[in-house]
């Protein structure tokens, strides 16, 4: 699948660099072709010599080496690649294409290109906690910006958590799934997926018992599409798919924030079980017992997320899809949903605890749409996926 094809491979200053010198080695296994640059701070981390052996090419470092502006310039180099791929894209390459700086050969490059571009970002878990690195991957995402990882694990700090670069081999498979040309290909995707979590206090939130596998299993088979798949998911027990662009968020606020970022797209999927309500002021300290007796909770009601996008007047996706859990009446129930919400297809599953469907492996589920309600037999949650990922592209053609 990668064969000819040509990446400009940019290489950031961090402990996560090593990495780098094993992807190149897998995209050449593939047949693609991979043009180094490595900023200052790579140069800490791993040889340029070493990158080059591996690379087979010439490494680029310097924005304003005279001999490489007249063979090729830097502009040319950023346009003649069939993506851009950034790996490990650090804290600071990341505010630099977020707010368009234009220092260094490499955010020069990013700045210049009108090329694909793609970001495997790693750093340590404060750094891609921060409402910065935040606020900058959600611009990059709204530009286009693909992204792939970062996992959850142990850091060369010390620390553990979100911010350790993916694999090579999953970047290998993001890559793939952005060449593929099925039947999803050139199409843009918004899948959301798992539970999320509204706190209580530092210890303690409201929760429900969605493990995220069918948003997940969705957002698997749009990719295997060729679909381009942004995957807003909560706190999930799955891991998300490869091949998709992750956004991780635990609140319901922060899943809107994030789904309205992502747009626009050519379909969304609502698989998520977004909590309905959270405590309007959550306590910043563990509640404690109290001889005065139990404590009051106040509630506030959360962002509609379905609703909200089914009515946008602009960057409206072209197919809303809702999912109803319901324990009783469920075709009733979710035939008044759909109404309610204004969107397009509602998937309906009956969620009771004798079905266990609900974090199961297997799903139940009934289509319901303008001509009416379709009832699907009882299968795995992946080929459930998969159906709906070819009635989707069916739909968007």
């Amino acid at each position: 699948m990668l064969a000819g094809k040509h990446i400009l491979l940019i290489i950031g200053g961090g402990i996560a660099a090593y990495k780098s010198l094993d992807l190149i080695r897998r995209l050449r296994e593939r047949g693609a072709s991979v043009s180094p640059v490595l900023t200052k701070a790579a140069t800490q981390f791993v040889t340029p010599l070493s990158v080059s052996a591996l690379a087979g090419q010439k490494v680029y470092q310097d924005l304003f080496d005279l001999t490489d502006e007249a063979e090729m310039g830097h502009i040319q180099l950023s346009r003649v690649a069939d993506l851009v791929l950034v790996a490990p894209a650090t804290a600071d390459l990341m505010a630099k294409m977020a707010h368009g700086f234009a220092g260094d050969l490499a955010s020069t490059l990013l700045l210049a290109t009108d090329t694909p571009v793609m970001i495997s970002p790693a750093m340590n878990v404060r750094m891609w906690d921060h409402p910065a690195t935040q606020r900058n991957l959600a611009t990059l995402i709204g530009d286009g910006v693909k992204t792939v990882g970062p996992n959850d694990g142990d850091m060369a700090c010390g620390e553990y958590g979100p911010g350790r670069m993916a694999e090579p081999m999953e970047s290998v498979a993001a890559i793939e799934a952005h060449f593929s040309t099925g039947a999803m290909a050139g199409k843009r995707v918004l899948v959301t997926s798992g539970p999320t979590h509204e706190p209580i206090d530092p210890v303690r939130y409201i929760a429900n018992r969605s493990s995220g596998a069918q948003g997940a299993a969705i957002a698997r088979s749009l990719a295997a599409l060729g679909a381009e798949v942004v995957f807003v998911t909560g706190p999930a027990d799955v891991s998300p798919p490869d091949g998709v662009t992750v956004i991780k968020v635990q609140t319901a606020q922060q899943m809107m924030e994030a789904v309205l970022a992502a747009l626009p797209v050519d379909a969304a999927i609502f698989a998520a079980a977004v909590a309905d309500w959270r405590v309007a002021q959550a306590s910043d300290r563990k509640l404690k017992k109290s001889k005065d007796g139990l404590p009051t909770l106040n509630f506030a009601e959360n962002p509609d997320i379905l609703r909200h996008v089914a009515h946008l007047k602009s960057d409206r996706p072209k197919l809303v899809i809702g999912f109803a859990a319901e324990t009783n009446d469920v075709v009733e129930h979710a035939t008044a949903k759909r109404l309610r919400k204004g969107c397009d297809w509602i998937v309906a599953n009956d969620v009771s605890p004798a079905t266990g469907i609900m974090g199961g492996t297997e799903n139940a589920v009934i289509l319901i749409d303008d001509a009416g309600s379709e009832t699907w037999p009882r299968m795995s949650k992946s080929d459930v996926a998969e159906k709906l990922a070819a009635r989707i592209a069916a739909a968007l053609v």
